[in-house]
């Protein structure tokens, strides 16, 4: 059965003086996709950034298998197995493919890296017949490919990944997803943002719907993606009280 793996309690986080998050409480299961979705604005983004130690929180806590995470910094994080593929292309576009893999490797030994390397390209044979291509060069689906493959060298717990679906066309959006999905099956444990609501909703177990930095409706993806009004759920407008929430959270 699956068990809370990130918790997120009364967690307060913004810019300046401007707040995101306003006392955003969820819990994600652990071995499963959950979706962040909700308005402009409503703190998808911050959520990511917030718990990859980009965005310090101001008040609350943030929890991984039961430790606080709140305010650690990236490099610590990710030592505890949690990676982050942020929105948009993130690689050395003069680099090759193999140069760009080969750098999110960094922390391991040799001995570690190059076995990984293979590993991770079993996954890509795309990838494979690219490998001293400039990643410039590379199609947008295969420069996302390249950020996931990426962040699957440390063999992480957690993917953080925000909107990975941009600029990529919809037979190549359904390749990443069922990515993500195997990634899941296998025990990876997944916090997704995207925008591409319906079809981020048939790889999901879980939705978060975030209205002004809070928590609004956490429920089954299957319920979300069988709602006849999905749009107007997705703008906020029919969010429920937060008393439909689950987890145990406070509203």
């Amino acid at each position: 059965m699956a068990t809370d793996l990130i918790r997120f309690e009364g967690v307060v986080a913004g810019y300046g003086s401007l707040m995101i998050l306003n006392g955003l409480s969820f819990a994600a299961a652990r071995g499963e996709i959950t979706l962040l979705i909700g308005p402009n604005g409503a703190g998808k983004s911050t959520v990511l950034k917030t718990f990859f130690g980009l965005l310090a929180p101001r008040q609350g806590r943030i929890l991984f298998a039961g430790d606080p995470v709140g305010g650690m910094q990236p490099a610590d994080l990710l030592r505890r197995g949690i990676v982050f593929v942020p929105q948009g292309r993130n690689l050395f576009p003069s680099l090759t493919l193999w140069e760009n893999l080969e750098l999110g490797g960094i922390t391991l030994s040799r001995a570690e890296r190059l076995p990984r390397m293979r590993e991770v390209l079993d996954r890509f044979p795309q990838l494979g017949e690219r490998l001293h291509s400039a990643a410039a060069s590379l199609s947008g689906g295969e420069q996302k490919q390249l950020e996931i493959a990426r962040a699957l060298l440390l063999r992480p717990a957690v993917i953080l990944i925000d909107e990975p679906s941009i600029g990529l066309s919809p037979k190549v959006n359904q390749g990443v997803f069922r990515l993500l999905r195997d990634l899941a099956d296998s025990g990876t444990s997944i916090l997704m943002v995207e925008q591409n609501v319906r079809s981020a909703l048939a790889v999901s177990d879980r939705v978060l719907l975030l209205e002004g930095g809070r928590l609004v409706m956490d429920g089954p993806a299957a319920t979300f993606l069988n709602d006849p009004d999905l749009n107007r759920v997705f703008l906020g407008s029919a969010a429920k009280p937060a008393a439909a929430v689950h987890h145990g959270e406070a509203p």
